[in-house]
């Protein structure tokens, strides 16, 4: 008897695939902080930017967690596992490193892979050419610091970018990407797809993290057009788009280039708070607002369009836009998308369309609405 997490459409999508589904594995680690790793994180969190000993824990317990569940993929005499998860459970005074995923077998031999995709969007990745290697992650910790907050704050005065926190989160978010990237390249393989970015508040409001998490996997479509000179690629090509959107893209000719981010932090100014503020009692639009959330927008872009443009991409598919309140009239606007390259013909999908039950979405029959929850979903990667 299986005890599995995989879906009926995702048991369907992988018997496509040749692949039968096997049991629910997990791997966790429990760690401790400790005093001495506290107080030095929290040495570097007064000067801004990563905080490093919190880097290198939280990669260390995700990666000891991670190997735990390949124990378990082997003990159940599994090839790999798909819709891995790697997630942080805070307990009092520790933290817990949780991977959790399903496995599959496969009869044809040599064939060993974990997978951040669930079973469905492992059948589009695979049927677009995208062969599964290991479910990878960047991450990074960092914090504004005390010395950047004193010198934003005397600009919020000001109204306009605030450069010190614009750099700061500019440079997290591509140290995770460069980092998942580094991953990807200890296993040989020439593209990072499906990645999914979070931003997870660690032990204090100080401190975060930046996660991104996806499946390094060899492309032999994106090996062939940068070797036959076709197109210049990176050496490891990065997609957060989803892996049904892959597959539509790839339909059209087009392989993924890199995901590219824009990031601007702008303050709205003590003058132009004290009018928007004022502007609350009456009926109508507030120009200051809308024109601060404009330009913060069209820098983000700017800077997105312009790594695009440095790697001679067509295009940037899939943006997303966040706009973030860091508090004292600070906002973040965050845009990321994919930059990608026509090829035409080469990047053609094997078949000519999608099995209906890879693009339907399950739902979920378990509902918690409890105040708190010590639990944790185990089909929430699946």
């Amino acid at each position: 008897m299986r005890l599995t997490g995989l879906s009926g459409n995702e048991i369907y999508c992988l018997k496509l695939l040749a692949m039968e589904p096997g049991n629910l594995v997990i791997g966790n680690s429990v760690f401790s902080m400790g005093l001495l790793g506290g107080l030095r994180a929290g040495f570097s969190g007064m000067v801004g930017g990563e905080v490093a000993d919190f880097t290198s824990m939280i990669a260390e317990g995700r990666a000891m967690s991670l190997k735990r569940l390949q124990g378990e993929i082997a003990g159940h005499g599994g090839n790999g596992a798909t819709g891995v998860t790697s997630e942080l459970v805070f307990h009092p005074g520790n933290i817990e490193f949780l991977s959790i995923g399903s496995t599959v077998h496969v009869e044809q031999e040599g064939v060993s892979f974990t997978s951040s995709s669930d079973g469905q969007e492992l059948y589009c990745q695979m049927d677009c050419g995208y062969m599964p290697l290991q479910f990878v992650f960047g991450n990074v910790a960092y914090s504004i610091g005390v010395g950047n907050a004193i010198m934003g704050g005397l600009k919020t005065l000001g109204r306009g970018e605030i450069a010190e926190y614009t750099d700061i989160f500019y440079q997290t978010r591509h140290h995770a990407l460069s980092r998942i990237i580094a991953e990807a390249q200890t296993v040989g393989a020439n593209a990072v797809v499906g990645i999914r970015t979070t931003i997870l508040p660690f032990g204090s409001a100080s401190v975060q993290e930046m996660l991104m998490l996806g499946t390094a996997s060899h492309s032999e479509v994106c090996r062939d057009a940068h070797s036959s000179g076709q197109v210049t690629l990176p050496e490891v090509v990065t997609s957060d788009m989803t892996c049904e959107e892959m597959w539509n893209m790839a339909a059209a000719g087009y392989v993924p280039m890199k995901l590219v981010i824009g990031t601007s932090v702008y303050s709205l100014g003590l003058s132009g708070g004290i009018t928007a503020w004022a502007k609350n009692f009456v009926k109508g639009e507030i120009p200051e607002l809308t024109s601060l959330i404009y330009e913060a927008r069209e820098r983000s872009l700017a800077r997105m369009a312009a790594e695009a443009q440095g790697l001679d991409a067509d295009d940037i598919v899939g943006i997303k836009t966040y706009v973030y309140s860091l508090g004292s009239g600070l906002i973040e606007f965050l845009a990321i998308g994919t930059a990608v390259k026509l090829v035409g013909d080469a990047a053609k999908p094997r078949s000519p369309q999608l099995p209906p039950q890879a693009i339907v979405r399950d739902k979920d029959t378990f509902i918690n609405t409890a105040e708190q929850s010590f639990g944790v979903d185990l089909n929430a990667g699946s």
